[in-house]
């Protein structure tokens, strides 16, 4: 799908407050209502949109501590890839979990309440998957960065004539 600069500025809003009216994102992209609803629910369908959320503080819900797993498992069989996929999906505390290149097959980010809280997780969940051959675990001690995606028009190349 293509995104031209109105588009992209809807997004910018969007991103930076999913919740803003109609009026609040046409005037802040210069467009009316209409055409920015128009925008929105064309993007919506196309998936460019894929949802909305709510952006929640962890600490203030007690999980204080996000643990980075590095996991390489025993086989990469599509069975072995397919069943450590969907056992993750069964624990709720694993947030994001990655397919990486490298020394490692996994990256997964947890959340936990603490280092006792970690490692029950480990014994009762994560370590009861089959399969994993070896783990490492590093707590994250600070977040530097968290950025919404970059909002910028597709420069040319092939990328830019794709979608």
């Amino acid at each position: 799908m293509n995104l031209d600069k109105f588009d992209l500025a809807i997004l910018k809003v969007l991103q930076g407050n999913a919740r803003a009216s109609l009026n609040e994102i046409g005037a802040a992209v210069g467009l009316s209502s209409t055409p920015c609803w128009n925008r929105i629910k064309r993007m919506e369908t196309a998936g460019v949109i894929r949802g909305y959320t709510v952006d929640i503080d962890p600490a203030m819900l007690g999980y204080m501590d996000t643990v980075i797993v590095h996991v390489t498992l025993e086989s990469h069989s599509e069975e072995t890839l397919y069943e450590f996929g969907r056992a993750l999906a069964d624990i709720p505390e694993v947030l994001e979990a990655f397919l990486v290149s490298g020394d490692y097959d996994y990256f997964i980010r947890i959340a936990v309440r603490d280092t006792r809280d970690y490692e029950r997780l480990l014994r009762e969940q994560l370590y009861r998957i089959p399969g994993i051959r070896h783990s490492k675990s590093s707590f994250v001690l600070r977040r530097l960065k968290e950025m919404p995606l970059p909002l910028v028009p597709k420069g040319p190349g092939p990328a830019a004539q794709a979608g």
